[in-house]
């Protein structure tokens, strides 16, 4: 009788067990992973037909900067394009580049941008180790053959490179825009500033919820793969993280702010960068 008694108590709870597992409410399935998702936009034809190649460019003689190397976590070195003030503010910006790598277009940006905020450190930070694409064929094999722990140990090298100290704020522009947001979230509590011009933006809003910074959102609204819908969720899980992003948009293609694309949108871009240089000013407080 004991026995048939235990063999029914473990009936019932075992079917109990079992009915509980299937009415509760399944894991929530992880978020895509953003640059993986960008990575598959970027081997879209549609996405490289509407990259053309970069006008030709010299900016060697002109330069203010210097190529620079420092360590990685990984006991690697990686390469960047710094720009520093004659009395440096303990202030940095990393600039990160577009899909067709660290070329001459970055390195003038980024004396550019070295320029309008003065006591700034400013450094263009290759995720490409070197390596630089002059079609869209050759840009789309460098995005699918990054390896993301590899990025992640190059801006892990830069934050040491700028000291426990730092305060960094990040800037980029298509791939680097994504990746100016995940430059940010790896910062921690030295990000000082972030703006995305049109890059894939992080899905993940437990990750979002650990930003130290608010963030600036450059968009196009007739971009087909950073679309307005892509923007629009972006806004929906910043708010659901408790962060602020402030999105400008433009009637303008993707990339519409490289001068190196011939569908370079002067007037757009201007605006644009106005913007900008007044958030960055302020989240770095320097004066122009």
């Amino acid at each position: 009788m004991k026995y048939l008694f235990a063999l029914l108590t473990t009936w019932l709870f075992g079917s109990a067990a079992v009915l509980a597992q299937q009415s509760a409410p399944c894991c929530a399935k992880p978020a895509p992973d953003a640059m993986l998702a960008f990575a598959q936009i970027a081997a879209d034809p549609t996405f490289m037909s509407g990259h053309e190649s970069p006008l030709p460019f010299d900016y060697t003689q002109q330069a203010t900067g210097q190529t620079i190397s420092f360590t990685t976590p990984d006991s690697s070195t990686a390469y960047g394009y710094e720009v520093k003030p004659a009395q440096p503010n303990g202030k940095y910006l990393f600039v990160i580049h577009e899909w067709w790598g660290l070329n001459d277009y970055i390195k003038r940006e980024t004396d550019r941008l070295a320029a309008a905020l003065p006591g700034a450190t400013v450094l263009a930070i290759d995720l490409y180790d070197g390596k630089l694409a002059t079609t869209a064929e050759e840009a789309s094999r460098l995005v699918q053959s990054v390896d993301k722990t590899r990025a992640q140990n190059i801006i892990r090298g830069a934050l040491q490179h700028a000291g426990p100290k730092a305060q960094v704020a990040t800037i980029g522009w298509c791939f680097g825009g994504g990746w100016s947001l995940q430059a940010a979230l790896l910062a921690g509590k030295q990000a000082a500033g972030c703006v995305i011009y049109y890059g894939m933006p992080e899905k993940d809003i437990a990750k979002l919820k650990s930003l130290n910074t608010d963030v600036v959102g450059i968009f196009a609204t007739q971009d087909k793969s950073i679309s307005p819908a892509v923007v629009k969720q972006f806004q929906a899980d910043m708010k659901q993280a408790g962060k602020q992003l402030t999105v400008h948009n433009f009637d303008a293609v993707h990339a519409f702010a490289n001068p190196s694309n011939p569908k370079y949108d002067a007037t757009a871009a201007t605006k644009a960068n106005a913007l900008v240089l007044d958030y960055l000013r302020k989240k770095l407080k320097v004066k122009a």
